[in-house]
């Protein structure tokens, strides 16, 4: 793909993810997203089929930003706490910005679409999450920073309190205080004790 082809993907990526977070997965058509491109629809069927195929492509993308914000942002000197309080802290922005989020649209996509575990993304996602929080507890238990009998439920724990986090920012809203407590609430269950 040529750079100026790439650019015109990206910015149907970019134009569709503000239409999705709009009005999320099962309310967008094609037509929606050739309209907020000001593209002719052939103009976007060179680039992609449906708008499911678009929606997953901006949640891969999203993914990588993520992993590569977060990544950056680790030094070798931080330990394994300063690395958990930089994911909470990640995690708790996503959580506070509702009005610029895809949640509502993921959320209907996967509802709407049967998927094994092996091709479904949320899946996938949520697992790595508790891969990396376990490697996290583990190294934080090595170096004396963390007390945990079971990092893998923890890493676990700690992924459903986020996403049920996600549901309720989305639902019934969620506070800035709320989302502090939760944090809270899990730096507290593995932060060793100082005397």
């Amino acid at each position: 793909m040529g750079e100026k082809s790439a650019q015109k993907k990206q910015y149907i990526l970019d134009t569709a993810r503000k239409v999705f977070v709009e009005k999320g997965f099962k309310n967008v058509t094609m037509k929606d997203i050739v309209e907020a491109c000001e593209i002719s629809r052939g103009g976007l069927y060179l680039y992609f089929d449906s708008t499911e195929q678009i929606l997953l492509e901006i949640l891969q993308m999203e993914a990588q930003e993520t992993d590569d914000v977060f990544t950056e942002h680790i030094s070798e000197e931080d330990t394994a706490a300063d690395i958990l309080t930089l994911f909470l802290k990640e995690q708790k922005k996503e959580l506070l910005h509702k009005k610029n989020n895809l949640t509502v649209a993921v959320y209907e996509y996967f509802f709407a679409h049967e998927s094994t575990d092996k091709n479904n993304m949320l899946r996938r996602q949520f697992d790595a999450g508790v891969r990396v929080l376990e490697k996290l507890i583990q190294d934080g238990i090595a170096s004396g920073e963390f007390y945990c009998e079971d990092p893998k439920g923890a890493a676990t724990n700690i992924m459903y309190v986020l996403e049920g986090m996600k549901i309720n920012a989305q639902t019934f809203g969620i506070t800035e205080k709320m989302v502090d407590e939760q944090l809270l609430y899990i730096m507290q269950g593995l932060i060793v004790e100082v005397d």
